[in-house]
């Protein structure tokens, strides 16, 4: 199941749960989100256990601002269909030549990926 994420980017406590719930939601792992964030499992583990919150102003901050932009747009253009979005992040898109889930996970191409959902029909 999927549900919007409507996001006050100036809260941490916000911010950091959206990014969980988002991974949760696209079946994603902890080790991917610190990737995508630019942090340690340790650090994700933290998060995940309420231990601590995004640092305003950080690249991680920034990331997580952008990843939740992602799933919005991702959310947005799959009309809500949870498998829908799964399958479109885990699919080739030539286009973008590869899979978004590995640009955005192994590449650190998130923002591009990004640029691609807010500029394509």
């Amino acid at each position: 199941m999927v549900f919007e994420i409507q996001l006050d980017t100036t809260e941490p406590r916000q911010l950091t749960q959206s990014v969980l719930q988002i991974i949760a939601m696209l079946d994603m792992y902890q080790a991917e989100l610190a990737r995508v964030l630019q942090l340690q499992c340790s650090d994700i583990g933290e998060l995940s256990a309420a231990q601590r919150c995004l640092d305003r102003g950080s690249p991680s901050w920034e990331q997580a601002q952008l990843f939740v932009r992602f799933y919005q747009l991702l959310y947005g253009r799959m009309d809500a269909d949870g498998v829908a979005m799964r399958h479109w992040l885990r699919k080739h898109h030539p286009v973008l030549g590869n899979t978004p889930h590995l640009l955005i996970v192994d590449e650190g191409r998130l923002a591009e990926v990004v640029s691609y959902l807010e500029h394509t029909d």
